[in-house]
């Protein structure tokens, strides 16, 4: 057992270093193909997309499949990709490569979070915040290597293909400790079963939930280092550590997960980790002191931190069937709603901010993280009336085994 733990752990830190690699490269991409800002802003949808719509079918490729094949092949195609990046000479090539990579973390990401389903299953402990842990402190590794290169100025070809083969050996070394869980004996069309998913209210608002993570996160990325230079005064270098502090508090705060979901359930974690996120996004847009925006931003991400990882184990626990595996195509719903976040949030902040300011922007983001509390209690509410009626057509299950309970149940 100890084995699957770290090997899933390794597979989200990798995650997340390819992740953290690319982005922090856009600007030498942008100046290699000469693309305008407007432009450049067009074609990073194109991983936005490519996310959204891949998550709305990794479910059923993990259900078909098992989620270890599916981490190897995404895996491997999200690597693939990074080299690709580098050869690109038109904004149109640029787009099309970013679709196709956004594409393969959207299934990457689904199948890796339904190998860590199947891991807490079995060792019965709340672990999901953990390995989420690993693909933010993955993400900040990435990113300050991909820094790194640029202050050195490594080309984007070598700099990418270093990554690519450390990525792949990394994968071919821990894939066969990956856990497989048995696919579902379900062998109906998945149109039936999609259909099923979308009727089921518990999903909507678990994917609501993840949906203003994602806005939150998105707009932070995006737009924290902006607001400090501009509305702050803070310099550039300053005001680049805004995201990582914000970043960091997530990635340490997720280390704690299994202690606090033992000791709260998951509505009270979800209700407040929602009002510290808008309070903390709240203080930094209202309060105009720059070492009080440094801790606004480090407090939103301590209160966001559990987010997505509580609603992706409340999302499987969802689709549990009577064999104690299931709820792959439930992340994969779930997950899809999610990424839409990503898509709409920063042009979202964007506009908010062209009508008014960055001020009134970030605090706007506050308010929308406070969604989050009655957002939970709502899917409590429809999770109990879901297992009142008992087991659905689709998707039998049997009670959640005990990290299921102590996550969402309600008990301690």
């Amino acid at each position: 057992m100890r084995s699957e733990r770290v090997s899933v752990f390794i597979v989200f830190v990798l995650n997340g270093v390819i992740a953290g690699s690319w982005a922090p490269r856009i600007p030498t991409l942008a100046e290699k193909i000469g693309a305008s800002p407007g432009v450049l802003g067009l074609v990073l949808l194109g991983a936005s997309i490519g996310l959204a719509v891949s998550a709305s079918f990794a479910g059923r490729l993990c259900a078909r499949f098992g989620a270890r094949v599916v981490v190897f092949a995404s895996a491997l195609a999200a690597a693939g990709m990074l080299p690709v990046l580098a050869v690109v000479t038109t904004a149109v090539q640029l787009g099309i490569a970013l679709v196709v990579l956004g594409a393969a973390f959207g299934v990457f990401d689904v199948s890796m979070n339904v190998a860590a389903l199947t891991v807490i299953r079995r060792v019965e402990r709340p672990l999901m915040p953990v390995f989420h842990a690993g693909f933010s402190f993955g993400g900040l590794a990435g990113s300050l290597s991909a820094a790194l290169a640029a202050g050195y100025r490594v080309e984007l070809l070598p700099y990418f293909t270093t990554v690519m083969v450390a990525s792949v050996i990394v994968i071919a070394g821990v894939i066969r400790f990956v856990p497989r869980e048995e696919p579902a004996a379900d062998t109906r069309g998945s149109s039936g079963l999609d259909r099923g998913l979308m009727r089921r209210p518990v999903l909507w608002l678990l994917g609501g939930i993840a949906f203003v993570s994602a806005i939150v996160e998105g707009s932070n990325a995006d737009w924290s280092a902006l607001f400090a230079v501009h509305e702050r005064g803070m310099s550039e270098a300053a005001g680049a550590l805004m995201y990582s502090v914000f970043a960091g508090a997530m990635a340490v705060v997720r280390l704690l997960g299994e202690p606090v979901q033992r000791r709260f359930d998951a509505v009270r974690i979800l209700a407040v980790g929602s009002l510290l996120a808008g309070t903390g996004l709240l203080t930094a847009a209202i309060v105009p002191v720059a070492w009080l925006t440094y801790v606004g931003y480090v407090v939103a991400g301590a209160g966001v931190a559990f987010v997505f990882p509580l609603v992706i184990e409340l999302a499987g626990a969802a689709g549990q069937r009577d064999d104690g595996n299931g709820g792959a195509r439930e992340v994969g719903f779930v997950t899809s709603i999610a990424y839409s976040g990503f898509l709409i949030g920063p042009p979202m902040l964007g506009g908010v901010a062209e009508l008014t300011d960055l001020s009134f922007a970030v605090g706007f983001v506050g308010l929308i993280a406070m969604l989050i509390a009655p957002a939970a209690l709502a899917a409590s509410a429809a999770r109990k009336r879901e297992q009142a009626r008992g087991p659905l057509t689709e998707h039998p299950r049997t009670p959640p085994s005990r990290s299921t309970t102590s996550s969402s149940g309600g008990h301690k």
